[in-house]
């Protein structure tokens, strides 16, 4: 297109010598170890490359050291990159304790978290606990900095026991610790380790550390979450060799790796035996057994435990609650789960908070909006009231599938008791309302929305103006373009992106060049769905010219069509009636590299099949198959008319019947088409047999006549 043509030329254009098999690796080969390569010396990462020395300045860090809980310090920011480079040197030990000394480096457990999650490599989260741990072995207690560093093992690593890591701690004159080594073994537990888990803990007393319970259960806890059920057996009956005692953490572990594999009956055993041992079962005991009961889809059971928690006095918590209805809704259909735990729910004297909000979060997703408002009303009867976050949820489910007005009955009486809606919610409600017609009101709860401040940056505004543009508003999605700015407020490609994509849908490509040109003039670059919104817009207003004007304009730009480009370009031209033309693009889509997906074909074959051209369409379609495409409702829908049009009906009888033989179920356009085309053929009962068996199966059909 000309016009776009002049604006665009304008524009200027990413971890003891016994166990020296294994070394660092990543993620990609954590299951297979024995193939991990050496690792490369600690001294530095970037051997043999020109390192940069640690900077003589004083690095900003808070300088508190940590005592104990009570203690008072101030937090200043930490340099992530000095403590980097500090960790990644091989005399990082000794850096660390000039730092110590002259006062430049935290150690509370927030920093200490800071940097243990800063550092691009898990080798260095690893000596900087190491460090800490001998500095102030508090802190090696502190459950959050363990939990912090084990998941980044996790997910950085795998850091495994290689003979330069242990030289490396030995050298710098620090141990390993049975903590650490729990930790490190807990990370390879859950990258899937368990045979190399098994050949550390043979060998742990080469580090100097004694086998003890606690590091039994980390090694048990490891094999069970590597799915190595039976390897956590062993060590459970090599416990009493070492004179390890198993105590309530060791079986617990044990009982929830049983219940995972779904031998619920095994689990019970080992809570008699765990029982015969001296340990009463505990909260979290009972909470594996119900978990493990409703994944056996064995519901009644799951009630059962509960009934005996209360017989033995162990209070149920939020993760009971939510493990016996999750699992219910999981093993019941969702109707049925509701009815039983309502039930349930009426007979408790006071209704745990976890347990509503539990069951209002299933109902939600099983999208049950009748159920939702009756139990929301209930509870709230009986003084439950929700977070933000689950009337939130709650209020999304109703939109769909309420009536507006008690909708927002229900909203009303909930805001008036100061439960905020979220803005993703408000933007649900604002797009049912406009659609419905309802403006009035959802220009009350903009107002409403506008007033707690949920719109105040550029992506909330992009979505509030993406809301009008969906319900076809694009005068308020103007003005509120217009109010960003105003507001100082800088509108970004998405925000222009989303206000030319809503003219050209409603038809006024001339908005859309005044937008482009807006664009420019902010210094921004069109990408590829600025280009895709005015080309489909174009081809919508019949200006195909135009438009393939500008899709040769966006090379021009440096912007790479994509398949949506060319398929509104094929479809454009197929309804004009150029399918030549939607060939030539299909060819030069392939030629490109681009891979055609089902709707660059399906446009063709259908208008192939209007032109009774069924050979050709025939010759697209082996095509697709080709390119591991399956066909869809709308390509079988165009062979099957094509084919009753040629009176060919016992092929197209043939090619709907294979039609869920090849995983596609037709819908309800399809059967309506061979229907229509049945009864066309006076095959009145052929039509009749269809139209039952796919009404049976919850399609809606139209009526016909002959019935």
């Amino acid at each position: 297109m000309r016009g776009f043509s002049s604006l665009t030329s304008k524009a200027s254009s990413s971890l003891s010598a016994t166990i020296h098999k294994f070394s660092h690796q990543s993620h990609k080969t954590a299951q297979n170890p024995s193939k991990i390569a050496p690792l490369a010396p600690f001294s530095n990462q970037n051997s043999g490359k020109n390192i940069p020395p640690i900077p003589n300045h004083v690095s900003n860090v808070s300088i508190t050291p940590y005592t104990g809980k009570n203690s008072k310090f101030k937090i200043k920011p930490i340099d992530h990159a000095y403590m980097c480079r500090i960790l990644s040197r091989k005399d990082w030990f000794l850096l660390l304790n000039h730092e110590l000394k002259a006062q430049r480096i935290t150690l509370n457990p927030q920093a200490v978290i800071s940097v243990v999650q800063n550092q691009d490599s898990p080798l260095h989260s690893l000596r900087f606990y190491i460090w800490v741990s001998s500095k102030f072995p508090l802190l090696e207690k502190n459950q959050s900095i363990r939990g912090v560093l084990g998941n980044v093992l996790y997910r950085k690593g795998p850091v495994l026991l290689s003979r330069e890591l242990i030289e490396d701690v030995k050298n710098s004159g620090f141990c390993f610790t049975e903590s650490l080594v729990c930790i490190l073994i807990g990370s390879w537990g859950r990258l899937g380790l368990a045979k190399y888990c098994g050949q550390v803990f043979e060998q742990v007393s080469y580090l100097g550390i004694c086998l003890s319970t606690r590091l039994y259960n980390a090694v048990i806890d490891a094999l069970v979450k590597s799915n190595s059920l039976d390897l956590a057996y062993l060590k459970f009956q090599q416990m009493q060799v070492d004179n390890c005692r198993p105590d309530r953490f060791t079986y617990n572990i044990l009982i929830h790796g049983v219940c995972k594999a779904g031998v619920v009956d095994e689990a019970i055993r080992l809570v008699k035996q765990m029982e015969g041992s001296g340990y009463s079962p505990n909260v979290f005991t009972y909470t594996i057994l119900i978990d493990g009961y409703c994944n056996a889809k064995k519901i009644d059971e799951a009630f059962g435990i509960l009934d005996k928690m209360k017989k033995r006095n162990v209070k149920p918590n939020d993760a009971t609650y939510r493990s016996l209805i999750n699992g219910a809704f999981r093993s019941l259909s969702p109707r049925k789960a509701f009815q039983l735990l309502s039930y349930f729910l009426e007979r408790e004297a006071k209704l745990p908070d976890a347990a509503c909000e539990a069951i209002l979060l299933c109902l939600s997703s099983s999208s049950l909006s009748v159920e939702a408002a009756m139990f929301l009303k209930k509870s709230e009867s009986r003084g439950y009231c929700p977070d933000s976050s689950t009337f939130s949820t709650v209020v999304t489910c109703l939109i769909k599938g309420l009536d507006l007005k008690e909708t927002c009955d229900i909203l009303d009486r909930f805001v008036n008791r100061n439960i905020k809606l979220g803005f993703n919610a408000y933007l649900a409600l604002l797009e049912a309302l406009y659609k419905g017609g309802k403006v009035e009101l959802g220009n009350r709860y903009l107002n409403q929305m506008l007033e707690y401040g949920f719109v105040a940056n550029v992506y909330s505004y992009n979505m509030l103006i993406d809301c009008f543009c969906k319900t076809n508003m694009m005068d308020k999605g103007s003005r509120y373009f217009r109010d960003m700015s105003e507001k100082g407020v800088a509108p970004n490609l998405v925000t222009f992106n989303t206000l030319i994509s809503g003219h050209c849908k409603a038809g006024d490509v001339s908005k859309a060049r005044e937008l482009l040109k807006m664009l420019l003039q902010q210094g921004l670059k069109p990408d590829a769905f600025t280009f895709n919104s005015v080309i489909d817009g174009l081809c919508q207003t019949y200006q195909t010219e135009d438009a393939f004007d500008c899709f040769s304009e966006m090379v021009e730009w440096g912007v790479t069509p994509n398949s949506i480009t060319y398929n509104i370009l094929i479809r454009s031209f197929c309804v004009k009636g150029d399918v030549s033309k939607s060939m030539t693009l299909l060819r030069k889509m392939q030629a490109d590299g681009i891979k055609p997906d089902i709707f660059s074909f399906n446009a063709l074959i259908q208008s192939f099949c209007r032109m009774n051209k069924l050979q050709k369409a025939q010759k697209l379609l082996i095509s697709m198959l080709t390119l591991d495409l399956c066909p869809d409702n709308f390509t079988y829908c165009a062979f099957i008319k094509a084919l009753c049009r040629s009176n060919r009906f016992d092929e197209a009888k043939a090619l709907f019947l294979s039609m869920e033989e090849n995983k596609c179920s037709p819908d309800s356009f399809t059967c309506d088409t061979y229907i229509s085309a049945l009864i066309q053929a006076s095959q009145f009962e052929e039509a009749r047999r269809i139209f039952r068996k796919f009404e049976k199966k919850g399609l809606s059909l139209k009526p016909l006549a002959v019935f």
